[in-house]
């Protein structure tokens, strides 16, 4: 690595702040069941306090993402919570509204033919909205699991009519420079149509609903063959891309740490945004944030592998030189400019990242010093005792 690549890694990484979810670190499982970790956490307090490790060990990750029903007791005041997560060492990040787990919410939420249905579900946007006003939170941040399984079972364009209206009046609600991110995911729960099932049907849903709408890509939410780069670059010429979740997918969902299945897709993801960048002479404003929840790998390792996998391919991305990239597309060179961005991806960047870490007071590989520290074992125990006293079992009997 040259002294110029590992200047331009330097100053690369203070652009990538990154948002870890509280529900990552608490158990969590598919619809068949749960795998159960001693050290896995129990409530908001330990959600905060693991993920303020991973911020004390990445440096990049100060702020926290929560879901409204799991991290607020009925009755408990936001800006609590709020102090807690300052005590662990992190902040409240985006909320994000449950409108999917209520048995109210068999046949939908913004799309629920029930007209008392939908209000009770904007109702609680508009709860989650005063959350985030206390919290002083920019972004909420909408995921809806609506759609419908069988053909005749309700009309789409209805449907789509409900959500135009429920949006519109949530972006009302917000004031300054708060944004509500309209997430997307093309089936699951709902197998014959989902009501956002892709970029387009987010796009559209956010610009009726108001200049504070945006949308969020998560990167596990495509089809194997989509060019989810191409719907970046895209968004972001339109100025409508709000966010990312980042996670890595075999097939169509996600929950897989970042890079470990296609290193190369987040690289070109990322490179789409530096080229942006180079373009309009500023990044643009974008919430970047985790969104995965480990079965099988330890949770905070889990979130550390993934925090230093974004970094590593966002420095190797800073690496493209963009003036001879363009030149060598306005030549036709089609194996000159492939091969540009190749040699990016193939740098070993982890010097860069080193000193960079070393200037933030960091170790050189957060997630070995994370191991050495030994609070995954200490957690372990301590969890597992207040388990015991509280009467939770965890797959079986304490017996």
């Amino acid at each position: 690595m040259t002294p110029s690549q590992k200047k331009k890694v330097v100053e690369s990484l203070p652009k990538l702040q990154i948002e870890v979810p509280s529900w990552g670190f608490a158990d969590t499982g598919t619809r068949f069941g749960k795998f159960f970790q001693a050290a896995s956490a129990i409530d908001t307090a330990d959600k905060f306090a693991d993920a303020g490790q991973v911020h004390a060990f990445t440096g990049c990750c100060p702020s926290v993402a929560v879901h409204v029903l799991w991290d607020f007791q009925p009755g408990e005041d936001p800006k609590a919570v709020a102090r807690l997560a300052r005590r662990k060492g992190v902040r409240i990040g985006s909320i994000n509204p449950n409108v999917f787990q209520d048995q109210l919410y068999k046949l939908g939420s913004f799309a629920n033919p029930d007209a008392g249905v939908r209000q009770t579900a904007l109702d609680h946007v508009f709860d989650s909205i005063r959350i985030q006003n206390a919290v002083n939170s920019r972004y909420l941040s909408l995921w809806f699991a609506d759609g419908t399984n069988y053909p005749g079972q309700d009309n789409i364009r209805t449907r789509k009519g409900y959500f135009e209206e429920a949006l519109r009046a949530t972006q009302k609600k917000l004031k300054g420079k708060q944004i509500v991110l309209v997430e997307y995911k093309p089936f699951e729960p709902a197998f014959y149509h989902t009501d956002i099932a892709d970029w387009g049907m987010a796009y559209l849903l956010a610009k009726k609903a108001g200049p504070r709408a945006k949308v969020l890509v998560d990167t596990g939410h495509h089809y194997q063959t989509q060019n989810v780069e191409q719907i970046v670059a895209l968004l972001l010429d339109e100025g409508m891309l709000g966010g990312f979740h980042f996670n890595d997918r075999r097939y169509a969902d996600d929950d897989l740490t970042l890079g470990s299945l296609d290193p190369y897709q987040i690289f070109r993801i990322f490179h789409e945004i530096h080229s942006f960048a180079a373009d309009s002479g500023k990044y643009p404003d974008i919430a970047y944030m985790v969104d995965q929840s480990h079965n099988l790998k330890p949770k905070i390792e889990a979130t550390i592998q993934t925090v230093m996998t974004a970094q590593e391919l966002w420095a190797k991305a800073a690496l493209v030189d963009h003036k001879k990239l363009k030149g060598l597309q306005l030549k036709g060179d089609i194996v000159g400019a492939e091969n540009l961005l190749k040699d990016a991806f193939s740098t070993d960047v982890r010097p860069g990242l080193a000193t960079w870490r070393k200037k933030q007071g960091l170790a050189p590989d957060p997630l070995i010093a994370f191991r050495r520290s030994g609070y995954e074992r200490q957690a372990a125990r301590e969890r597992t005792r207040r388990r015991k006293e509280l009467g939770i079992v965890q797959g079986g009997s304490y017996a």
